[in-house]
């Protein structure tokens, strides 16, 4: 078939054409009419991922910003966001959407519920192409209540993102305490283990990890390097003596942000108790050692010297059980110290107001429906309905085939043609192929069947 007898076949059937294309743009503007317009508000919020924690000062790393940002797009479509924004508005005890509620729902959920789960069912969130924004697109019959929910959803996210934040970190920061509890019972065990080996044996472990007995022999020993030593005048500072200040120095920062029955304070000031009198018994052998050190000379040092070497090597065992203790000590002073550091973090988190997530501003309300468009749907069902009447035209046509031009002849018969007799409009000439007359058109007459 040529593409003139298919012109040929849509001229004579085009009517049908004709009468399919006006009932299909009829239809669709009776669907117009009928159809609810729906209305689309689009608000937007920003997620700051690339923005450090206020109170952890830690920044998302870029392989978990996609997660990040899925997890964001499902909350917003989530029935806890959904409620909060129901509440808000009040859905739940207006009387118009009771009413829908009561008509509709099967009552397998309740009103709040319902409402929530229509909410999620016209809400759209995507990320906008090349940035870290969502928008939130709603879509309601009016543009008031399209705005309102809009706005309503925006913030109930940003109160639901910083609730679940404060709730977590409250949620983290109680463990810990209890963990912190636990690890300060623990350290002020082992403070009283330590203590009370130091009372029972009389050694007293300093700051540095050394026994009190061997820092002596180590001064004693470096006095006698090889001359005569010079015998002070004023007894030097013993190690007891210096830890004591120590001690005293540590209790007077304590007493600052700890109360007096505090278990720290109180292990404190027992082993000041302990130290006091140790330090009082060196300085009494000091001034002993240094008064036979005047009389005798250096045989006195060295016989001091191998006093305490001897006094040394006898509590080799317990300094070692001491070190123990002070090394189980330390480490239950550090976990507790991580653990407390880690709650005033915590405490911060739950009451910070920043979520990383900024609103940027109000929802505009929408002037025009986005559904239906009417150019778009009559539009479409024109082009609809004109195909629609060509495939008609073409089925007719086949049903009921008839010759309407030389070419349909010669294409049926496959023979030569002659001639054909036909009638023709005044003052027309015969023009045509094979010298025959041009097929009539509009206007002219049909022409005899072959």
């Amino acid at each position: 078939m040529s593409v003139f007898q298919f012109l040929r076949i849509l001229w004579a059937h085009r009517w049908i054409t004709v009468a399919t294309g006006v009932a299909t743009v009829i239809g669709a503007f009776i669907a117009i009419l009928i159809v609810p317009p729906s209305y689309e508000s689009h608000s937007r919020v920003m997620l700051n991922t690339m923005k450090p924690d206020p109170v952890t000062g830690e920044i998302l790393p870029t392989a978990s910003s996609r997660t990040y940002v899925a997890t964001q797009i499902e909350l917003i479509r989530d029935y806890s966001v959904a409620g909060q924004a129901v509440d808000a508005l009040g859905w739940a005890s207006n009387p118009a959407y009771v009413q829908q509620y009561e008509s509709q729902s099967g009552r397998e959920m309740d009103v709040r519920r319902w409402l929530s789960q229509r909410i999620i069912e016209h809400t759209a969130v995507e990320v906008v192409p090349g940035t870290n924004i969502l928008e939130i697109t709603y879509k309601a019959p009016t543009p008031t209540e399209s705005k309102a929910m809009g706005d309503a959803l925006r913030n109930a996210y940003l109160d639901s993102a910083l609730q679940g934040r404060r709730r977590e970190a409250t949620q983290t920061a109680d463990w810990y305490t209890q963990q912190a509890a636990q690890e300060q019972a623990a350290l002020n065990a082992a403070e009283a283990a330590k203590t009370a080996f130091e009372k029972a044996n009389g050694i007293i472990m300093q700051a540095d990890n050394t026994d009190l007995d061997t820092a002596r022999l180590r001064a004693l020993a470096g006095q006698g390097a090889g001359v005569s030593p010079v015998i002070p005048t004023v007894a030097p500072p013993s190690a007891a003596s210096v830890e004591l200040a120590q001690l005293d120095a540590a209790l007077n920062q304590a007493a600052q942000n700890l109360g007096p029955n505090h278990p720290q304070m109180i292990a404190m000031r027992a082993r000041r108790v302990i130290v006091a009198q140790v330090a009082a018994q060196d300085a009494a052998a000091m001034r002993s050692a240094m008064s036979a050190a005047a009389g005798a000379g250096a045989g006195a040092l060295d016989r001091a010297v191998a006093q305490a070497s001897s006094k040394v090597i006898a509590k080799r065992d317990k300094i070692e059980r001491l070190n123990q203790l002070q090394a189980e000590l330390n480490l239950r002073r550090a976990q507790y110290e991580k653990s407390m550091e880690r709650i005033a973090i915590l405490r911060k988190e739950a009451a910070i107001a920043d979520t990383g997530i900024a609103s940027m501003g109000e929802a505009v309300m929408p002037q025009h429906p986005k559904w239906p468009n009417k150019p778009l749907v009559l539009g479409g069902a024109a082009v609809l309905g004109l195909a629609l009447g060509v495939l008609l035209s073409v089925l007719v046509e086949l049903f009921a085939r008839r010759v309407r031009s030389p070419d349909d002849l010669v294409a049926s018969l496959d023979v030569p043609m002659l001639a054909y007799v036909a009638t023709r409009s005044v003052g027309r000439p015969p023009s045509g192929k094979w010298g025959f007359p041009a097929l009539p058109w509009p206007g002219r007459r049909r022409p005899a069947r072959a």
